[in-house]
């Protein structure tokens, strides 16, 4: 076998394991799927995390440009929220410019800074969530001059101000220690 074989014969090795892992995966995201009623991703799963821990009521279609949904309970009950969840925490969001948003809530994996991410791992993890004033967010991005959009760079300053877990630096919304109880058990692992 001369080095082109065994490079194709790799590859082919390199394709079958691929494809046995994805069969696996599609098992698993088959069955969350099943539980949350929505297909398996980051943007369905936290939303389905966010409702049940927050006690948000989401919107019946995940079609809403705005919103996911609305405060249940609370002292910010009846108010909008667009959920959030980004297995890394770049210091990226995707921004609208609507009036009828209330609040984003972020649900973030590791922080990590945004660069190439080639040979890295995006774990399905939670290691803070962040309450951000969709209004005050717009205003401040606004005065700093920043594109509003998808990927839209926010300071550290106002991700540490938005924090509520596992630090609770803003008290717009109270994470009670159940409620943490159960953010804990999304944590990557030490």
């Amino acid at each position: 076998m001369d080095a082109a074989e065994r490079t194709d014969a790799m590859q082919d090795q390199e394709l079958r394991t691929v494809a046995g892992l994805l069969h696996e995966r599609n098992v698993i995201d088959k069955k969350i799927a099943g539980i949350i009623e929505r297909p398996m991703t980051a943007g369905h799963l936290g939303e389905w995390i966010a409702a049940k821990i927050f006690d948000i009521d989401l919107e019946q279609t995940a079609t809403s440009k705005a919103f996911d949904g609305r405060f249940a309970s609370g002292s910010l009950q009846g108010l909008t929220v667009n959920v959030k969840w980004y297995l890394k925490r770049e210091g990226l969001i995707d921004v609208t410019e609507s009036d009828g948003l209330d609040y984003y809530l972020v649900l973030a994996g590791p922080a990590a800074p945004a660069i190439s991410s080639r040979g890295t791992v995006r774990p399905w993890c939670l290691n803070s969530v962040h309450l951000f004033d969709a209004r005050q967010l717009l205003r401040e991005l606004r005065e700093r001059g920043v594109r509003i959009g998808t990927g839209t760079s926010v300071l550290a300053a106002q991700w540490a101000a938005a924090e509520i877990y596992p630090q609770q630096r803003s008290s717009a919304l109270v994470v009670q220690p159940e409620q943490a109880a159960l953010l804990r058990q999304f944590a990557s692992a030490p």
